[in-house]
């Protein structure tokens, strides 16, 4: 893979650092966008010439929840081939269930470390296109 591009759909500042941090210290080589509200993410990817390689999907997010942003791109016939990952603080069986059910690719719950990130990068890793 030449250049992972990522979109990250993440609220929090912090979590968007631990992030970069983790790519950076993984030497990927990347391009990231991050939305950090719900309701911008399916007329973002209208707008893209290139889809990103995966979409790591926080489900607590303003204006629309990760759940029903992942539903929209994955009845979507332009966008359901695009994997996500959801990356949430949710670490319930049920919400993992839901999400793998309604098409994620993998559920991870957040790590609060860099080398927590370093891992979830790898996950990350296995299901990009």
């Amino acid at each position: 893979m030449k250049s992972l591009s990522i979109l990250l759909v993440e609220d929090d500042p912090d979590d968007v650092e631990l992030m970069q941090e983790a790519l950076e210290s993984a030497s990927l080589e990347y391009t990231m966008k991050v939305i950090n509200q719900g309701d911008k993410v399916i007329s973002y990817l209208e707008t893209c010439k290139n889809f990103p390689n995966v979409i790591i999907l926080d489900l607590n997010i303003p204006k629309l929840h990760g759940r029903e942003v992942l539903n929209l791109l994955k009845t979507s016939n332009h966008f359901r081939s695009i994997p996500v990952a959801i990356l949430t603080t949710a670490s319930s069986q049920k919400e993992k269930e839901q999400c793998i059910h309604a098409g994620a690719d993998t559920f991870l719950t957040k790590p609060s470390t860099v080398d927590g990130f370093n891992e979830t990068i790898n996950a990350i890793l296995a299901i990009a296109d």
